[in-house]
């Protein structure tokens, strides 16, 4: 959850960074929390084949550290340029647990209680972004904004220090590996056999880099439910940053209230996500269960996908609005994440970092376009016009897998099959 919680604390407190580096451009307030979700879209295409080789704690340590480095050089920022720089390093190293978490989910949990697991590990990117702000802006008014970077930096320290100690290993393929290494080790020399695990094509898998690396892209440009579910999911993922961005000029400009007091209207989005988790929570393993007794229990992923056809996202008022949004874009992010795992198993690390590829690109873009749209539509008109999108992307995604997902898995070479 830290590095969602850094990408958007800035925010409240960005024309006060903008003033001090003397940046005069206006797109530069939204590029800076845009420039950290543009690492988003990059850092799992590394980090998610990685750990497919290296195993997830290594990597994810190792993902951590770079974050941690870079959000402290934030502080130290002297220019814009220099700022923008370090905040996509910073995106980029925080990027990792989230491009890896899936994947240790599917290690840990099995099929009939990974719902449960995703509503937690999915609330973390949905639910961070809304607690930064108020955060943020808190801190904001009452010291520096340097200390929004260091605070989230000192946080980050004490949980590398406690990853380092007790954070273990938990991808197969590689403890497999490991296993069979130790052995090689104690045969004698004149021992030729070869102890390979059934995941590895030689005595280690490092000739298999080159092929991990490109297994993200390789989904999202050859598997059609990763392509339909990657633009649902990237709009609803671009609709949050584009509402966190704009919600401190929607109540400091137009109710002309404080920096601090405006970012307590995030809690109303924040509510609304958690309210969305425990739907989430309560529904996706028990219909799976249902609908896998009704099929002579035989479980399929599109089980996870009935819930998300009753969420909408209507825009009522500010804080109203802001709740009822969020409820909707928790249950959809959540039942897609599920969907993903169950559908592509062992490789549902690179799957969701393809998906994180396209998501994080809109995600950098949608929120730069809010001031332009905002000015010349409104706030009714635009939030109007956002929520007939999502509803015109969302509604037939949701149809066509649930009608056709079967047959696109298992004529797919990476998704499972019935």
């Amino acid at each position: 959850m830290l590095s969602p919680i850094t990408s958007s604390m800035i925010a409240p407190a960005a024309n006060r960074v903008a003033h001090d580096l003397g940046a005069t451009s206006p797109e530069f307030q939204p590029l800076l929390t845009s420039i950290f979700v543009l690492a988003y879209a990059f850092g799992p295409l590394l980090f998610g084949p990685l750990s497919q080789i290296f195993g997830r704690s290594r990597v994810v340590q190792i993902g951590n550290l770079f974050y941690l480095l870079f959000n402290i050089v934030c502080g130290f920022a002297k220019t814009p340029g220099q700022m923008l720089a370090f905040r996509f390093l910073t995106g980029l190293g925080g990027s990792a647990p989230l491009a890896i978490g899936g994947g240790v989910i599917y290690d840990c949990w099995t099929v009939e209680t990974r719902g449960q697991a995703v509503t937690l590990y999915a609330l973390a990117p949905l639910l961070g972004p809304i607690i930064g702000p108020i955060a943020g802006a808190w801190i904001a008014s009452t010291t520096t904004w340097k200390w929004v970077f260091w605070s989230t930096s000192i946080a980050d320290a004490v949980i590398q220090v406690v990853a380092t100690i007790w954070l273990e290993e938990t991808f197969a393929p590689v403890l497999l590996a490991r296993k069979a290494r130790r052995v090689r080790k104690e045969l004698p020399d004149t021992d030729k056999r070869r102890v390979i695990t059934t995941f590895q094509q030689g005595d280690d898998n490092k000739p298999s880099i080159l092929k991990q690396l490109m297994y993200p892209v390789r989904i999202l440009l050859m598997e059609p439910i990763a392509q339909l579910l990657g633009i649902y999911l990237a709009y609803i993922y671009g609709l949050v940053y584009l509402l966190l961005t704009s919600i401190p000029n929607i109540y400091v400009a137009v109710y002309h209230e404080s920096i601090g007091i405006a970012g307590l209207h995030y809690l109303s989005f924040g509510i609304g996500m958690y309210v969305g988790s425990q739907l989430s929570n309560l529904v996706l393993d028990r219909i799976r269960r249902i609908l896998t007794t009704r099929n002579n229990n035989k479980g399929r992923p599109e089980f996870r996908l009935r819930w998300t056809a009753n969420a909408k996202f209507p825009w009522i008022a500010p804080d109203i609005g802001l709740l009822l949004t969020g409820v909707g874009i928790a249950v959809n992010y959540q039942a897609i994440q599920t969907y993903i795992i169950d559908t592509y198993t062992v490789r549902a690390a690179p799957a969701l970092g393809g998906l994180s590829l396209l998501r994080s690109l809109v995600g950098f873009a949608l929120p730069l376009c809010s001031p332009a749209m905002y000015k010349h539509l409104g706030y009714g008109t635009g939030n109007t016009i956002l929520a007939a999108c999502a509803l015109g992307l969302g509604c037939p995604t949701l149809l066509l897998l649930w009608f056709f997902g079967r047959n696109l898995r298992n004529r797919s070479a990476t998704a499972m099959h019935d």
